[in-house]
């Protein structure tokens, strides 16, 4: 059994070292941004709450996000484990994951913390900006996003870090290597794929 969280800055390279993990591991990878697309497109009745506040171009409250989140970590597929990326965001959401994890009898194994300079990441996202066509996607925005990020993830990795479960990994390098620093940390800790 695997259980991870994946916290790091837009541009640190998450949605690649998921995809990985998840492999290694044969978890998924789950993430909230993927949660809303499915049930919006698929109609749930949280996917229709969810599109309401959208819509009109609210925030989705905590409560629904973490309605969507329980119902997917029940699915059969995450029972073995899973690989969360995007949520918790909140120090509220937090406390939600920690009920939603105790009532199946488990918890987290570890978060693991992509750290990148913030100059590369900049430098990573307005590339990806630009192949992409996002115009909008200026530095400024770029470094502001970064700020709120810090902002309102650092006192998650506090909680975290206070319970001895955080892995700090440079997220800058080969893709490759990184995989492999944070396999090696994770091994370190007696967490091992399964193959």
């Amino acid at each position: 059994m695997s259980r991870f969280l994946l916290i790091g800055a837009p541009g640190a390279g998450k949605g690649t070292q998921a995809e990985r993990l998840a492999q290694a591991f044969s978890i998924p990878a789950i993430s909230t941004g993927d949660i809303f697309r499915y049930n919006v497109k698929n109609e749930t009745e949280l996917g229709k709450l969810a599109k309401s506040f959208m819509d009109r171009g609210e925030y989705v409250p905590d409560s629904v996000t973490n309605d969507l989140v329980r119902d997917r970590l029940s699915q059969e597929d995450a029972q073995p484990g899973f690989l969360l990326d995007g949520y918790p965001r909140t120090a509220d959401q937090v406390k939600e994951l920690d009920d939603i994890l105790a009532a199946a009898g488990s918890k987290l194994d570890a978060v693991v913390l992509l750290t990148a300079d913030t100059d590369e990441v900049v430098r990573r996202l307005l590339n990806r900006a630009q192949e992409q066509g996002r115009a909008d996607d200026t530095e400024e925005v770029i470094r502001r996003r970064l700020e709120v990020y810090e902002e309102q993830t650092a006192p998650l990795i506090d909680i975290y870090a206070a319970r001895d479960i955080v892995i700090t990994i440079d997220g800058l390098g080969e893709v490759a290597e990184v995989t492999g620093r944070i396999l090696d940390a994770l091994a370190a800790r007696g967490i091992k794929p399964l193959s």
